[in-house]
């Protein structure tokens, strides 16, 4: 899998999944799910501010005739509802539409209503590079603070769920840390021989599963071999696994502003896939990633 394009074209091969948008009045999470309606991958079911919803629809243009509307104008219940469709079998996927990351999330852990499945929930992103020759997974940009050891397991196994979805065979896990070698000083460093241990002792399968690693060597079989770093991920990692949420939060927006790059971003852990990305991303990187939960939930 090396493009968005060949992801659209998977999510149009299975079934249209019904998705509800949480506070749909957002011009952009409206674009996306235009878009998606007119490639035939989902279903949408909008929950929020009917009016403003459908004024915005007016505006680009959106035939929301035969879609069903939800008026629900408070943030939180209209999150509340989204997740309630998908808990009790109404919809398949969650969206965040015009509300705080928080708030939905609030809504997916509610222990009657919500998604909990007993698995730690993680973020993933996957990014399409000019200057890579295939999709890129980094996690965790957006939920775990500091993971520790086991959590950094739990959320590796996440992100083989979703690179099952994509047909990757045998995902290559790089731990990425700011250097090579294990030090004491540095933490993650610690983190990463123990994640490696755990996957040479059998603990983590389906995978391979290298680190430390800097940036670099995870992506650059040049600079791999310049440091003198061998092993079967350097250079060709399907999987960064960030060592924190700052490392991953400024990796990610820096592949989104600084490159020439495409991306999607989704919740994993759940019953049901939810789609989550930044108020800022743009109607691509969200349509994106319904398309992403579409082939996640196929």
């Amino acid at each position: 899998m090396d493009s968005f394009d060949r992801l659209l074209e998977m999510a149009k091969t299975v079934k249209p999944k019904k998705i509800a948008v949480a506070a749909a009045q957002d011009d952009d999470v409206l674009r996306a799910v235009q878009a998606a309606v007119r490639e035939n991958i989902c279903i949408p079911i909008l929950v929020g501010d009917k009016e403003r919803i459908k004024e915005l629809c007016e505006e680009i243009n959106f035939n929301i005739d035969n879609i069903q509307i939800i008026d629900e104008k408070d943030g939180q219940q209209a999150a509340e509802t989204a997740v309630a469709l998908v808990s009790s079998g109404n919809a398949d996927i969650v969206m965040k539409g015009l509300i705080d990351t928080s708030i939905i999330l609030k809504a997916v852990l509610n222990k009657e209503t919500g998604l909990r499945t007993g698995n730690i929930l993680s973020h993933a992103a996957v990014f399409e590079l000019d200057k890579y020759h295939k999709l890129l997974i980094i996690t965790d940009a957006a939920m775990n603070i500091a993971p520790t050891v086991s959590e950094k397991k739990e959320i590796i196994e996440n992100a083989l769920t979703l690179c099952r979805s994509l047909d990757i065979e045998t995902p290559k896990v790089a731990v990425v840390c700011a250097k090579e070698k294990v030090s004491d000083k540095m933490p993650a460093t610690v983190d990463a021989q123990a994640l490696v241990d755990m996957y040479k002792d059998g603990e983590i399968k389906g995978c391979i599963i290298e680190g430390p690693f800097g940036l670099d060597n995870a992506v650059s079989k040049e600079a791999a071999a310049v440091k003198g770093v061998k092993g079967e991920v350097a250079g060709d990692a399907d999987i960064l696994l960030m060592p924190n949420i700052e490392a991953g939060n400024v990796m990610y927006k820096s592949l989104t502003y600084f490159s020439n790059s495409k991306n999607a971003g989704i919740i994993l852990g759940a019953r049901a896939p939810i789609v989550l990305t930044s108020r800022a991303d743009s109607d691509e990187t969200k349509l994106n990633s319904i398309a992403l939960a579409t082939v996640i939930c196929s």
